[in-house]
């Protein structure tokens, strides 16, 4: 009977230390995403008159990180990989593929295609 009070709760900390590594591995997988290059302010509404392009820019140099607009989720995009950011600025407002990590809402970035 001993054995019973001390085992089962042994047992029971070990199946909380397993399940709390899944979404660490869940996590950390990487996903290749295809939309629209936006700012996180603004997403899919710009509220700049003109082309979605020079709005995007415009929030970028004001302070907002790029946004991938993908149907009606929005992931803000974090890198500070310079050809990355290149990319992400000579694809505002148009369609571009993106591979990197996602976790809810952000995607970081591994890489940065034009889209098809």
């Amino acid at each position: 009977m001993k054995m019973n009070r001390i085992a089962a709760p042994i047992l029971g900390m070990q199946m909380l230390i397993g399940l709390a590594a899944v979404p660490v591995v869940a996590a950390g997988k990487s996903q290749t995403l295809t939309g629209e290059v936006s700012d996180a302010m603004c997403a899919a509404k710009h509220e700049m008159a003109g082309k979605a392009a020079d709005c995007t820019r415009a929030c970028i140099k004001h302070g907002s990180k790029y946004a991938l607009v993908v149907g009606d989720k929005v992931y803000t995009i974090e890198t500070s990989d310079q050809s990355a950011l290149s990319k992400l600025n000579n694809l505002a407002g148009a369609k571009a593929t993106v591979t990197g990590e996602v976790d809810g809402t952000t995607i970081t970035v591994k890489s940065v295609a034009a889209g098809s």
